[in-house]
């Protein structure tokens, strides 16, 4: 790898600050870690010329990248407010989201300490070894100044610890700009010592920068084995667009935190993400690629085609729209798609992961209650959104799972039905359509897209009304047959209780999770927290007793099992089933021979198969 200095690039036209706002006194943040070691930081931001009418301070309660709601104002307190002259003002707190400064002389300046320890993408974590800060969770701002240009000073506790962001950079290493408060509250910030790699992607005669910032106990070869993984990651997903996006200011940063104390996660910004886990490169042997080309993927899907609904993001709500099956779900696809076309896994791996991924969904008894759509604009109650009460799971599937499904049965479908159509050819005219001229799409604009692609209208129409608006998943098995892949059963003669996850605490044996609508388990009226007593008269006390007395059984069989429900005993017949989940396997591996057409045609698809890790 190579290390280029790049000029700032302009800012596009969707992040340009208005001329009226320009000539505004910018927004100042000044953030110090004085007491890193108890997760406290100190936070001062000063608004000038915004009148004397009050003005109202607020946190954010929503994030891009997460559509429910989190409560961020929770986290601070110690909150003080003083005018130009540096006189204390009064502060008013009527709910629990912000508060008002009135009386103030045309400049307010609120002080507060923000308590922070959770590093993932949504929140933010202050410690002696960093400051790991998400915006919308960190930062207070005021109401009805979002156009105006901010500055942020960061006063770092430790000398070592350096700066990574997408915001843009001054002459002062310590301090960076952002236009807005939109762009202001999409960039992730990283204050520790961290390793950088970079190198850069040729955009049709301009350099962009690609940057790991990698925060890692591992050593520098970890680093540049994880970057060079992540240079022919790039590389492949840039290949799907044939289009390197404007990253504003010439650069994208990977923010990468992996350390114990970190919670797993990731994150797509627009010219940034966050990637955090508790484990270390070399303890998780770089599986955090995978999450790395799921973001990065982000960077035209999500960031550039971007939903309607989401556009402009609204930080005081959750923001739900109902196309999160494509947005999340086909980048859920490409993520390990872009992995194996690079060499980084095989396509054993790959196989694996779309097959696990479509059995999820053909087998979810969720499909009975939505479709794809209704899943997505379910996402505010279940993106890490936190309820006291249960819910039922069996009537959600999630729309990367769902969406990932379909984008692998849609890409087969093309490449079968349409000579020279790919997957990769929609997402380029999605790209050329919506995400170069930054115009947000609608459900009907996806629609639009499949058709021209196509040139079907009837085709586009019919995967749209079958698919999407319904719950339909097309036969995969002869898809599949092109590519020399079959379908086999995961275990076809094992006697199948349904999922049954189990929780052994000494000698008593109970159901870890709901059981499933029409599996044997559910028929028979056992539930989450039941305690299984006995199957067939035989005594359950273990893991081990519950496998041995279904390795005695085979599909069909119909036992007596005993349990104990909510402190009533019961007995009822249960009548075993067959595993209905499926796995992909190539050709080659059952004894068969592919062809050199069924070959051609996988290696189209997946690439070539000596690209190997």
């Amino acid at each position: 790898m190579k290390f280029v200095a790049v000029s700032l690039a302009a800012l596009s036209l969707a992040l340009a600050t208005p001329v009226l706002a320009q000539t505004a006194p910018p927004v100042r943040y000044d953030l110090s870690f004085d007491n890193a070691a108890h997760h406290e930081a100190r936070i001062t931001v000063t608004y000038r010329d915004v009148g004397r009418e009050p003005v109202r301070f607020q946190m954010s309660r929503s994030s891009p990248g997460r559509y429910a709601i989190h409560e961020f104002a929770k986290n601070v307190y110690s909150l003080t407010a003083v005018d130009g002259a540096g006189r204390p003002l009064t502060v008013q707190r009527t709910d629990p989201y912000g508060w008002t400064v009135p009386g103030h002389d045309g400049t307010v300046s609120v002080t507060y300490t923000l308590f922070g320890d959770r590093a993932d993408g949504t929140y933010a974590q202050i410690d002696a070894t960093h400051a790991h800060l998400n915006m919308p969770a960190s930062l207070l701002w005021a109401t009805g100044f979002d156009d105006r240009p901010v500055e942020l000073t960061f006063r770092s506790p430790d000398p070592s610890w350096r700066i990574a962001t997408q915001l843009a950079p001054t002459a002062d290493p310590a301090v960076f700009t952002a236009p807005n408060l939109q762009y202001l509250m999409d960039s992730p910030t990283e204050l520790s010592d961290h390793k950088v790699r970079e190198w850069t992607v040729d955009d049709a005669g301009v350099a962009r920068t690609i940057r790991i910032a990698l925060h890692d106990p591992g050593t520098d070869e970890h680093a540049d084995i994880f970057a060079e993984r992540g240079r022919k990651v790039v590389d492949q997903l840039v290949a799907v667009f044939g289009d390197v996006p404007d990253f504003d200011y010439g650069t994208y940063t990977f923010i990468a935190d992996y350390l114990p104390h970190v919670s797993g996660d990731g994150m797509e910004h627009r010219n940034s993400t966050i990637l955090s886990g508790s484990r270390s490169l070399a303890e998780a042997n770089y599986s955090q690629i995978g999450t790395f080309s799921h973001e990065f993927f982000h960077a035209w899907n999500v960031e550039r085609i971007r939903p309607a609904e989401l556009e402009p993001f609204d930080y005081t709500r959750a923001n739900p729209t109902p196309s999160l099956w494509f947005a999340e779900g086909f980048t859920n696809y490409y993520g390990p798609l872009a992995i194996r076309r690079a060499g980084v896994s095989d396509v054993d791996a790959f196989l694996a992961n779309v097959g696990g991924q479509f059995n999820a969904v053909l087998n979810s008894p969720a499909r009975a209650y939505g479709s794809p759509q209704e899943m997505s604009l379910r996402a505010p109650f279940v993106d890490a959104a936190a309820s006291i009460d249960p819910n039922n799971p069996n009537i959600f599937v999630s729309y990367y799972t769902w969406g990932a499904a379909l984008a692998l049965s849609l890409d087969l479908t093309l490449r079968d039905r349409f000579p020279g159509v790919t997957l990769d050819d929609y997402m380029r005219w999605m790209w050329r359509h919506h995400g170069v001229n930054e115009v947000p799409y609608t459900p009907d604009d996806l629609r639009t897209g499949l058709a021209a692609v196509t040139g079907d209208q009837a085709f586009a129409d019919a995967f749209f009304a079958d698919s999407i608006g319904r719950s339909e998943l097309p036969d995969l098995a002869p898809l599949l047959a092109r590519a020399g892949i079959v379908i086999q059963p995961r275990n076809a003669a094992a006697a199948w209780p349904g999922p049954a996850r189990l929780q052994v605490t000494d000698a008593t044996v109970r159901l870890a999770a709901a059981t499933v609508p029409n599996t044997p388990l559910y028929v028979a009226g056992l539930e989450n927290g039941d305690e299984i007593v006995a199957l067939n008269d035989k005594a359950i006390d273990s893991q081990t007793d519950w496998d041995d007395a279904l390795k005695a059984l085979k599909p069909g069989d119909t036992v007596g099992i005993r349990f104990i429900q909510r402190g009533l005993e019961r007995t009822a017949q249960l009548t075993l089933g067959t595993d209905p989940n499926m796995t992909l396997v190539r050709l080659e591996t059952t004894g068969g021979q592919p062809t050199p057409e069924q070959l051609a045609f996988r290696t189209a698809w997946v690439g070539e198969e000596s690209a190997q890790p």
